[in-house]
């Protein structure tokens, strides 16, 4: 068995694309670290460093871990990360539209200003990370754990949230029209500022969430749960299927706009929001992987 140490850039760049067939891009290469199982058996590789630019479009990098590494602006469409590990890695301005992450697992990872056009996330569990601005238009999303996840100023035009989890979530200032929240539980989110214009909240909890100056035309809220939920100064009057039952349980003012002749309800006591999402960890030492070779 031959073990290599901490190798070079030039020598792991030829190791790279001979034993995973990855094409690096040559000026943003930057000492990436990655080990390699057999191709005949379940593959195991962990990247950890810089590969800023990095082309890596349709690849297989399935049940790949990315742990403390930099991803800047690389591109990865229609890569199959399915089951990938990401943490405390930055993916900022990186491109993984139409690519799969099925089951992918995030903590604290970035993904500012990334595109997720048309990816697929479905049962994706993220803690602590960073969506802001990042593109989901048409991303399945569906069955996901999204707890605490920054989504401020995202796109998610017609995104697949339905059956996931989002917990203490941003979802300010968002573009979510078409949107698919069915079943979700939005509890204690951030909705305020969002355009959710044709949005399906069918079925969803919206327990303390705050709704404060969003839109929702059109928007459907049919049996949807609005316990304590801060719908103060949001527009609610072109949205469908809502019920004065539904607005008791919520907490508005005389800012708050309702279909038809529904009332708002003012709560007593206070209102908790969650407004920001909690501090993602701080990203681990990255590790100096040993590459083995029979």
């Amino acid at each position: 068995m031959k073990q290599i140490a901490r190798p070079n850039p030039i020598r792991l760049k030829t190791a790279l694309i001979a034993a995973a067939g990855l094409m690096l891009a040559t000026p943003a290469f930057a000492g990436i670290e990655m080990t390699v199982q057999d191709r005949d058996v379940a593959r195991s590789v962990s990247l950890g460093g810089s590969c800023n630019r990095c082309e890596l479009s349709g690849r297989n990098l399935s049940g790949a871990t990315f742990t403390g590494a930099s991803f800047m602006n690389a591109t990865l469409v229609g890569a199959n990360l399915r089951g990938a590990e990401m943490v405390g890695s930055n993916f900022t301005g990186s491109d993984f539209s139409r690519a799969n992450l099925t089951g992918v697992e995030i903590v604290g990872a970035n993904f500012t200003s990334t595109n997720f056009t048309g990816a697929v996330l479905t049962g994706a569990e993220a803690q602590g990370s960073f969506f802001v601005r990042a593109n989901l238009s048409r991303a399945d999303l569906s069955g996901a754990e999204l707890h605490g996840v920054n989504f401020n100023g995202a796109t998610l035009a017609g995104a697949n949230f339905s059956n996931s989890e989002l917990f203490g979530a941003t979802l300010a200032n968002v573009h979510a029209i078409g949107a698919n929240f069915s079943d979700a539980e939005i509890n204690a989110s951030n909705l305020s500022g969002g355009d959710f214009s044709n949005a399906s909240f069918r079925d969803a909890s919206l327990d303390g969430a705050r709704l404060t100056g969003a839109t929702f035309t059109r928007a459907d809220f049919n049996d949807a749960s609005l316990r304590r939920t801060d719908i103060r100064g949001a527009d609610l009057s072109g949205a469908r299927n809502l019920t004065q039952d539904q607005i008791s349980e919520a907490c508005g003012d005389g800012a708050t706009r309702l279909p038809g002749r529904l009332t708002p309800q003012a709560c007593r006591g206070t209102i908790r929001v969650i407004r920001t999402p909690p501090a993602p960890p701080a990203p681990p030492a990255v590790r100096h992987f040993v590459s083995a070779e029979h």
